[in-house]
């Protein structure tokens, strides 16, 4: 059994963090990022935030062994804590067997006002790896990286054009400055002294009126700053563990950075709300706050246009330039979105075809099931769509097809005709342009059975959709085999097929048992031109009453037919050949040449 199969995924659990991460598999997530609680008296819904100090740091290396157990060998645990107890648990951590690769100061506004103390505006994030020489670290994505002080601030054209990862950095620098303050009310009028391109990480704090901020939980990390670590340590696809959900802002993030998710909250409320926010949240929907929040706004007293006119040049559209950042967010949606569903495929196609997960309604309802779970953007018929463009575009696995769906050409005869007319009958009528439309549609795939089961009762969705795509696979070689009977026998077909008897005078039972081509008319007009390898058996299956919705209910309908071996011609090509001479209403149009 799989670590996919074994974990709740997708998820937030409600309930002690330290026994649910006790129950996973062992190495069964890529990344961690935990916020615990600082233990400084804060109010939680059902948890105070006041342990003795023992108490406090014990319970710390339970959970953090449980995100250790958790942790696959060469994935990534995040901790955000606060001065209290930054130190013990950054020892805490290297005992459990934890590796620092890097400390990064997290430097916000808007940070808690003290009376008797230096006000509090910034946070210690841990970056601990199990393994130092086998990590998941994405330094070379654009994403990932900001612009350097030569971009940004001199406009150098030897600059790198991809920037630079964010740094260590100080605020004020030590020694003599030639700033005569040594405060500042905003972070970008620090020119000379906070540059992006440092480790001390600038994002405000969600306050309470940021757009962003969930409303249900009184903590909350900017989804800037946990995306920067999610893109860095993980990829698409890759499993993200918060042991602590709070406001569930990981999570979301991770969702919206298509990775798969599992958190733990040991509030119910809690918990509820976070996936009530989860389930509004699709796979690529862009992540709240600016990405660069100095790139964002001018000095203090600075004239916006100039700040953009200076930022342009050096530094990537992508960072300043908003039609780019559009474009790179709609393109980014769109990929997660294809590689969801190609996730989706895989963990349900149960080694069938792209064409049977769409055609089959059960496996259809499984994958798109797993696409809704994933949290694509979109909806069933968006998914099967996006399903037909990987396979077009190559973009599954090569020959990992390993059950073949086995329906011969004398199995479908029986209703073959009833899906060919139901298809075109869908086009004609300019519900649809084609056949994946229709398969792809679960409103448009329901009329398609409805109408193929009223010409011919009796078969299961899948075996009518899968004959339409039977005839449209052979649709191509059949035309070509067409022309060629066409030219030899057109003749000889019309004298052939020129007598036609009411259908309400026939006796089908006297029809021939054997092979044969016919034409259904209606007056003058042909409305169906068919081959079948048995006369008597196709036309008796075909339903035409008073009353019907079969588009044979008229008592004006007439039969002409003639019997003819099949076999050395193929599928189709006797078919196609009427086609081509008849143009009937409800053969499928791709089979005339």
């Amino acid at each position: 059994m799989s670590h996919e199969e074994q974990m709740p995924l997708n998820t937030i659990v409600a309930g002690d963090c330290i026994a649910g991460m006790r129950d996973l598999p062992a190495g069964c997530v890529d990344l961690a990022f935990a916020d615990p609680p600082f233990n400084i008296g804060y109010e939680y819904d059902i948890y105070r935030d006041r342990l003795a100090c023992e108490q406090y740091l014990a319970w710390s290396r339970d959970w953090i062994s449980g995100v250790y157990h958790a942790l696959k060998p060469e994935g990534a645990f995040w901790l955000a804590i606060g001065d209290e107890y930054a130190a013990e648990l950054k020892v805490l951590s290297r005992e459990v067997g934890f590796h620092l690769r890097s400390w990064v100061i997290w430097y916000y506004t808007f940070g808690v006002n003290c009376r008797r103390k230096f006000s509090r505006s910034h946070a210690h994030l841990f970056y601990f790896v199990k393994d130092q020489e086998r990590f998941t670290f994405l330094d070379e994505e654009l994403e990932n990286r900001i612009p350097s002080a030569r971009q940004l601030v001199y406009n150098d054209k030897r600059s790198n054009p991809a920037g630079r990862l964010p740094d260590d950095t100080w605020i004020i620098p030590p020694g003599e400055s030639e700033r005569e303050d040594t405060w500042t009310l905003r972070p970008q009028d620090l020119e000379g002294c906070f540059q992006t391109a440092e480790d001390t990480w600038y994002f405000p704090r969600v306050a309470g009126t940021f757009k962003e901020r969930a409303g249900f939980h009184g903590c909350q990390m900017p989804e800037q700053l946990l995306a920067r670590i999610l893109r860095c340590c993980s990829r698409p696809g890759e499993r993200v563990l918060d042991p602590f959900s709070g406001s569930a802002t990981t999570l979301a993030v991770a969702k919206k950075l298509g990775r798969q998710f599992l958190g733990f909250e040991l509030s119910a409320d809690y918990a509820r709300h976070g996936q009530a926010r989860l389930e509004g949240i699709r796979r690529g929907d862009r992540i709240e706050g600016a990405p660069e929040p100095l790139m964002s706004v001018p000095k203090t007293g600075e004239d916006k246009q100039a700040f953009a006119r200076q930022a342009k040049g050096t530094i990537p559209a992508i960072w300043n330039n908003d039609a780019a950042r559009e474009r790179a967010y709609r393109e980014s949606q769109l990929q997660l979105t294809i590689q969801g569903v190609r996730e989706a495929f895989e963990g349900t196609r149960d080694g069938f075809s792209v064409d049977r997960v769409v055609a089959d309604p059960e496996l259809n309802r499984n994958f798109t099931e797993r696409c809704r779970t994933l949290g694509l953007a979109g909806d069933v018929a968006t998914w099967n769509h996006l399903l037909f463009r990987l396979r077009k575009r190559k973009g599954l696995p090569a020959n990992a097809t390993s059950r073949a769906t086995e329906v011969t050409w004398d199995q479908c005869d029986p209703y073959l005709a009833a899906s060919e007319m139901a298809l075109q009958g869908l086009i004609n009528d300019e519900r649809a342009s084609s056949l994946d439309e229709i398969l792809c549609d679960p409103a448009l795939a329901a009329e398609f059975d409805r109408l193929a089961q009223d010409i011919t009762p009796g078969y299961s969705p899948l075996e009518y959709r899968w004959a339409a795509l039977k005839i449209r696979k052979q649709a191509k070689i059949a035309r070509g085999r067409g022309h060629v009977l066409l030219d030899v026998h057109k003749n000889q077909l019309s004298r052939q097929l020129a007598k036609a008897s009411p259908w309400a005078e026939l006796d089908l039972n006297q029809l021939p048992e054997q092979a044969g081509l016919y034409l259904l008319k209606q007056q003058r007009k042909v409305l169906y031109a068919g081959e079948t390898r048995n006369l008597r058996r196709r036309l008796q299956s075909i339903r035409v009453e008073a009353g019907s919705t079969s588009p044979f209910a008229s008592q004006l309908l007439s039969l002409g037919y003639v019997t003819k071996p099949l076999e050395s011609s193929g599928p189709l090509a006797w078919q196609s050949c009427l086609v081509t001479k008849y143009n009937p209403h409800f053969n499928f149009h791709e089979l005339r040449g």
